[in-house]
């Protein structure tokens, strides 16, 4: 069985941020704060439907409302999280169907970014997004997931400025951002962080070849692949 462990908020970051003015605080607080809220809905710890007090979380986790509100503000503009007049933050209903529907879209999205940066990118710009991808090497053992998914981010979002359709890449950005936690969390399954390496480098050859229907074909996969995984780990817990 696949155990999920949330992300913990560590007393030293506690301790740097409540020293340094409140909305830098809130800054270096939200993001931990925002993953493992996050992780909660997700695996459903948090059902839908259930209230998110700012007052309760803020003991929970030893912050001040400040970060908690502008956690909850990002879990809004993610689909998490529902901001209701007098009822404040409502976990959102996100169903299986639903879920599968986005990565359905995110597949193309990406991979219609895939065909254009294979003709469109320049040398240069294929080198940047080869220098990303080598640099998930160290992280690719699958120790550490969460480090290899923040510079598989970093991957992507190069990878749609490379289309250069400036429309495209904002509407794939809004929908990276909505799948964001289920991409995060499916690297958890086993052996799945080594697999998406590999998938990573046939991207770049494509990429690199000029070859738009591979590059295409390619991340077409790896995002039906992510939502494969994903539903393999809700299996497992």
């Amino acid at each position: 069985m696949t155990t999920i462990k949330p992300t913990p908020v560590s007393s030293a970051t506690h301790d740097k941020a409540t020293r340094a003015p409140l909305a830098q605080g809130a800054v270096r607080l939200s993001q931990p704060l925002l993953e493992t809220i996050e992780e909660e809905i997700v695996t459903r710890q948090l059902a839908p439907g259930a209230r998110l007090d700012e007052t309760e979380l803020a003991q929970r986790f030893a912050v001040s409302r400040t970060p908690i509100r502008e956690a909850l503000i990002q879990l809004a503009s993610a689909g998490l999280v529902e901001l209701r007049p007098r009822r404040g933050a409502i976990v959102a209903q996100v169903s299986p169907q639903q879920l599968m529907e986005m990565f359905d879209v995110m597949a193309e999205l990406e991979a219609h970014c895939g065909r254009l940066a294979a003709r469109r990118s320049t040398a240069e710009e294929q080198r940047e997004l080869l220098a990303a991808h080598e640099a998930c090497t160290e992280s690719s053992n699958g120790l550490d997931p969460d480090r290899y998914f923040y510079l598989n981010e970093r991957f992507h979002q190069i990878l749609y400025r490379l289309s250069h359709n400036a429309f495209l890449e904002e509407q794939v950005r809004h929908l990276q951002r909505r799948l964001r936690p289920y991409r995060r969390l499916q690297l958890r399954v086993r052996q799945r962080v080594g697999h998406s390496f590999e998938e990573h480098r046939a991207i770049v050859d494509a990429i690199m070849a000029g070859n738009e229907v591979l590059a295409a074909e390619h991340l077409r996969t790896h995002i039906q692949i992510q939502g494969e995984r994903f539903s393999d780990l809700m299996a497992s817990l």
